[in-house]
């Protein structure tokens, strides 16, 4: 399950039609998931624990840390994990933070 603003839950399928669009993915697995269980092709990886410091930091380190352009508040985020319990709670943690 996928977790979006406007749709709660995207299908794979949806997910690789939005890739096409300029949306971001954040895949909130834990490392020994991805490990595991794959990666999941132009997602990146930032683990549910580390989201909200992650979504605070400079923009430089967050391009440092993680090989990719910080999201702003207004960009379209997908975050996914195994389940859908984390990505709807690193929704959550997106919202509170001011993301739309």
């Amino acid at each position: 399950s996928l977790c979006a603003g406007g749709a709660p839950s995207l299908s794979y399928r949806e997910l690789k039609d939005l890739k096409k669009t300029s949306v971001l993915h954040i895949d909130v697995r834990e490392k020994w998931e991805i490990d595991r269980f794959g990666k999941i092709p132009e997602s990146i990886n930032i683990p549910l624990g580390e989201l909200v410091e992650a979504l605070q930091m400079d923009p430089e380190e967050f391009k440092k840390q993680y090989n990719q352009k910080m999201p702003s508040k207004s960009d379209p985020v997908v975050f996914s994990c195994l389940a859908g319990t984390r990505s709807k709670q690193a929704l959550g943690f997106a919202m509170s933070l001011g993301f739309s």
